[in-house]
């Protein structure tokens, strides 16, 4: 008897899955390339590029603005129209959340405090582009940067052809470095010959990528560190079988380390559903790199929708997919997970290629403690203080500096009472 496609776990069982996205020698490679870029730049950057991306001494390492434009004025207009719509839709979403971002200015003891929010100047945007040049991403990062109104946006993506420099162009990147891996993300946060240095690197990529980002936070922002792609499909008994599975294999034929998840109340949809994923492995090009992520992946029968929660909680994956009747009512009850999708309708393709919301989202449960790529990670909170009356708050201050040891705080408070 063939073995399924998808291993059956029950519910109970169901563990939390980190997944860092890299191992102990990637980190201590990546680290050393970092370390290399940041003390030699560019050129360290081009002897990795020629060790490591197959880069030819001599030819084009960064586009300009120029070299975007003319890839965008030689793309066929379908192509140029397609990526347009798709950076119009994320850019309305990202400045709708953007203006619901709004300075603070309140009344405090003795004066008025607040703060503003204001965009960083410079950002770097990785999109990969190994076995597909990802487009979506690099309008997914360029385009929310913009919209939170970061000045001067780069791209970093490897061996970038027409398409993806026309992708930049109409996404407003400011250039594109064409390097990719751990020494075009210390680039990106370094600078590099031209290439100036910036204060926010973010956007998905293999292990490299993901070691270099932990190797350079805190000397620059990133977003997050994420690691293989996540689905996790909810279905009911009014699940498409053929839709769950079609869900399921989108998501698997990203990378062997994919992981897929079937979470349903109801027993004979798991067969069925298994049944299309055979059949429509069948006919499918990217079969082999789906099937291998299959493996990773599981069917949980759950007795109820409480146990469905807790399912969900526990994986708190990059996409939950909810195929069920009423959507809606069981949203309301998760709390972890990057992205929503609610209903069979509402497919979690259709987030990845810019209907909205952004697709760079956390992996590994990273959805516990942070959202996905938003204008957020591109903005800054400034506060101020404008003190009139230091009359009514300097004897606080001044007892509670005494109270850990610091005299001349507590004195800088009381010179304010005797000049006031």
């Amino acid at each position: 008897m063939t073995a399924p496609l998808l291993r059956r776990v029950m519910a109970g069982d169901v563990r939390r899955r980190v997944a860092p996205g890299f191992d102990a020698t990637t980190m201590t490679a990546a680290a050393a390339i970092v370390s290399d870029v940041r003390e030699r730049g560019a050129v360290a950057v081009l002897a990795h590029a020629e060790r490591l991306d197959d880069w030819t001494p001599g030819t084009p390492w960064l586009h300009d603005k120029a070299a975007l434009a003319a890839a965008l004025d030689a793309l066929d207009r379908a192509t140029r129209e397609l990526l347009s719509r798709a950076a119009t839709r994320i850019r309305r979403f990202a400045e709708a959340q953007r203006q619901s971002l709004g300075d603070v200015d309140v009344a405090v003891d003795g004066g008025r405090a607040g703060h503003t929010v204001l965009p960083m100047r410079r950002a770097g945007c990785y999109a990969p582009a190994g076995r597909f040049p990802l487009v979506s991403s690099l309008l997914m990062t360029v385009v929310t940067a913009k919209a939170a109104g970061v000045t001067e946006v780069w791209v970093a993506t490897p061996r970038p052809g027409p398409l993806m420099l026309a992708a930049a162009a109409i996404a407003g990147a400011d250039g594109v470095l064409g390097l990719g891996g751990a020494h075009a993300i210390a680039a990106l946060a370094y600078g590099a010959g031209p290439l100036p240095a910036c204060d926010i690197v973010v956007g998905p990529g293999n292990r490299w990528v993901t070691a270099a980002k932990k190797c350079v936070a805190g000397d620059v922002a990133i977003d997050f560190l994420a690691g293989p792609s996540e689905l996790v499909v909810v279905a009911d008994e009014s699940a498409d079988p053929a839709i769950v599975a079609s869900d399921l294999l989108a998501q698997a034929e990203h990378d062997v380390d994919a992981l897929t998840v079937l979470v349903t109340t109801d027993l004979a949809l798991v067969s069925r559903v298994e049944a299309e994923l055979v059949r429509q492995l069948a006919s499918l090009p990217t079969a082999e790199i789906a099937r291998a992520a299959l493996g990773n992946g599981m069917a949980v029968v759950c007795a109820n929708l409480d146990e469905v929660v807790a399912v969900c909680g526990t994986l708190a994956p990059e996409h939950l997919q909810l195929s069920i009747g009423s959507p809606a009512d069981l949203a309301s009850r998760l709390q972890h997970a990057g992205a929503l999708f609610l209903g069979e309708r509402s497919a979690e393709v259709f987030g990845d290629y810019g209907i909205g919301p952004n697709h760079v989202l956390p992996t590994g449960a990273g959805a516990r403690f942070t959202g996905g790529l938003s204008v957020l990670n591109f903005l800054r909170v400034r506060t101020w203080l404008d003190v009139r009356d230091v009359a009514t708050i300097v004897n606080d201050v001044a007892v509670l500096a005494r109270l850990e040891g610091l005299e001349a705080h507590a004195r800088a408070a009381e010179a304010r009472a005797m000049n006031a």
